[in-house]
């Protein structure tokens, strides 16, 4: 869909160029207005609210933009979706064993987040995942007793006894066993406190998958027992007469997994695994099946590293009829199911809102009805080709108009071209350019070498956030989320661009989008208009991106605000928790906000002293300065 060629534009023309009602997954959606609406449903039936209506609700509180927005509802939503899904998989299914899920905390550590999910899961007996000690801490304060717990990654003494006394608590706390050498320890720990633990292995399942995250299985994966090394374990146990507390098998079989026949794939090599465990006499119950359950950040529902060709429910029946298939025959009762779900958790509940300061445009400007004279002889060549553009040979013009424009530029380079010069020959070429990408809408079919040309003229439109801050797996690993304008779906967009940030680093930019026909390289976007805002919003990016940021150019947290939508179609704003300031950010890097105020006062008098600034002059210069310690890291108006 090309809207600049299109004779009209609606609502519906927008939710299909940004692929809204794919990759929505029914939360998102716009309305009638052209406002992006996120919708949440309740007994009596469901409800929208413009998130427009929501970002005037959030500025009216002193919150400036970029603002990450949490929607509680939505993060309850996916909770109870897991859950109802899986048991309704079950109860069809007729399998033996329960659901219990569980939420890796690495995934969003945020207190908010953890204890909303807690308090939602809990009927559900909705667990959590620690992999480190602090995260272990965590999980202890927020859940309840009789939660499931399961404990991943090294663990020392300190966090051993942790979970023992977990364990002695009532928590139903699972030291899932990565290497070898963590079992005398646990041992040892076990026998001097009293407290007998609940154990689990991990298994290196040699089916590999599918996405960004292939590492995560295989041979080669860096966590796991090789199966030496879990027959080790087991004889261990034996020989400690402790085999009766290896009650759990681990097994993560990816994370992002495209493709519904890796899952089933791997889950039946570790069913097998299971089987022969249960006949070395350990009393297995629970299968820990890991993450891997992918979130279609472009709604292709295919086979794609940002999408995945099955639904939740295919998803739930692979596992259940995978493990039936395979214990069944050998008569061995089903276990407990667990699955470690983050990303497909939480990433629907977080959107990052940000305003436009500014655009770059690539396009022609004044050109003259003739050159100047003298002018240079290459120009006249470029001049030529403007002058004389039609649709006939395009590449050829094109590539004639990139070697004079380089030869130009060699020629500056060399003083035999001046500055005002290659200022008219840049803007000719800027012509030209546009020429030819105007006239390739009306060829038949694509024209071989002229496929980036569009591109390259893209504008660049001025984001106000960071990358590096709140999207770092965009920069890192080409993470795709979808973005797309919050307001202005009845106008047409007709400018396409990518967005940069307020970094000064080139990488610091998103240039690549999800389109109707998947992934495109430059965003359709509308012009700004004199005196009002333009507001972006990029979605799904709950998981991980709050915990991976970091402080490139000092640009701290945004502000966050947690609201929910209520039933009579309005929301509550349930958590407000205002960004970094600069002071915080000078802090995070070891410096001292109070030292550097008295350095500068310092600078200041000496200033006075010199007869450079006045006494007055100063104090307004101190003012400014420890006001901007308090302010915002981002653009204020």
């Amino acid at each position: 869909m090309n809207p600049r060629t299109m004779p009209n534009w609606s609502v519906e023309d927008s939710a299909a160029l940004y692929g809204i009602r794919k990759w929505g997954a029914g939360s998102f959606d716009l309305s009638s207005d052209g406002e992006v609406t996120v919708k949440a449903s309740f007994p009596s039936g469901e409800v929208t609210v413009s998130l427009m209506e929501i970002i005037r609700g959030i500025e009216a509180r002193g919150h400036a933009m970029p603002v990450l927005l949490r929607i509680e509802n939505l993060l309850d939503a996916r909770i109870g979706l897991l859950n109802e899904t899986f048991r309704a998989s079950i109860n069809r299914a007729g399998y033996g064993g329960e659901y219990r899920g569980v939420f890796p905390i690495k995934v969003n550590q945020q207190c908010h987040v953890i204890g909303e999910i807690v308090r939602f899961g809990a009927p559900y007996g909705h667990g959590l995942e620690a992999g480190s000690k602090a995260e272990l801490v965590l999980a202890l304060a927020n859940l309840r007793e009789g939660g499931l717990l399961i404990c991943n990654g090294y663990k020392d003494r300190e966090f051993i006894d942790l979970g023992l006394w977990a364990r002695k608590l009532g928590f139903r706390c699972f030291f899932v066993i990565e290497s070898p050498a963590e079992l005398p320890l646990i041992i040892e720990r076990s026998r001097a406190l009293g407290i007998q633990p609940l154990i689990g292995v991990r298994i290196k399942v040699s089916s590999r998958v599918g996405g960004l995250w292939t590492e995560t299985s295989g041979d080669r994966s860096s966590f796991g027992l090789s199966t030496a090394q879990l027959i080790t374990v087991v004889d261990t146990l034996k020989e400690n007469g402790m085999l009766d507390c290896l009650e759990l098998l681990h097994c993560h079989l990816g994370s992002q997994i495209p493709d519904i026949r890796d899952i089933r794939a791997g889950v039946l090599e570790a069913c097998r695994y299971y089987a022969d465990l249960v006949r070395e006499g350990a009393p297995l119950s629970c299968l820990d099946l890991g993450g891997g359950l992918a979130v279609d950040y472009i709604g292709a529902r295919a086979n794609h590293v940002h999408s995945s060709n099955y639904t939740l429910e295919d998803y739930c029946r692979a596992i259940v009829e995978t493990v039936m298939s395979t214990l069944d025959p050998q008569g061995i009762p089903h276990p407990h199911l667990v699955t470690e779900s983050g990303r497909a958790t939480v990433a629907y509940s977080s959107i990052l809102l940000f305003n436009i300061l500014d655009i770059t445009h690539f396009e022609a400007v004044s050109l003259p009805e003739s050159l100047p004279e003298p002018s240079h002889e290459r120009v006249r060549d470029l001049f030529t080709i403007h002058k004389n553009l039609d649709s006939a040979n395009l590449r050829e013009r094109y590539e004639t108009a990139v070697q004079f424009r380089d030869e130009i530029r060699d020629l500056f380079k060399i003083g035999q071209i001046s500055l005002r010069e290659r200022s008219l020959a840049e803007n000719i070429y800027l012509a030209v350019a546009q020429g030819i990408a105007v006239r390739l809408d009306s060829l038949p079919e694509a024209s071989p070498g002229l496929n980036g040309l569009r591109d390259s003229l893209a504008d660049i439109y001025y984001g106000n956030f960071s990358v590096f801050q709140s999207l770092p797996d965009t920069w890192a690993i080409g993470q795709v989320f979808p973005v797309m304008p919050i307001h202005r779906h009845r106008e047409r967009p007709v400018r396409e661009a990518i967005i940069s940030d307020l970094t000064c680093d080139c990488d610091g930019k998103l240039d690549s989008f999800i389109g109707a026909e998947g992934e495109r390289r430059t965003l359709p976007l509308h012009p700004l208009q004199p005196g009002e805002e333009y507001y972006v919003g990029v979605f799904l990016m709950g998981a991980y991106q709050e915990t991976l940021g970091d402080l490139h150019n000092l640009f701290g947290d945004t502000h966050v605000v947690s609201v929910r939508i209520n039933e009579i179609g309005g929301f509550d704003v349930m958590e407000e928790i205002p960004g970094d300031s600069i002071a915080d950010v000078l802090s995070y890097v070891e410096y001292q906000p109070e030292t550097l105020f008295e350095e500068f006062r310092t600078t200041a008098e000496k200033a006075v002293r010199r007869g450079k600034i006045s006494v007055a002059e100063r104090q307004k210069l101190l003012e400014e300065f420890s006001a901007s310690l308090s302010g915002y890291t981002y653009y204020e108006k």
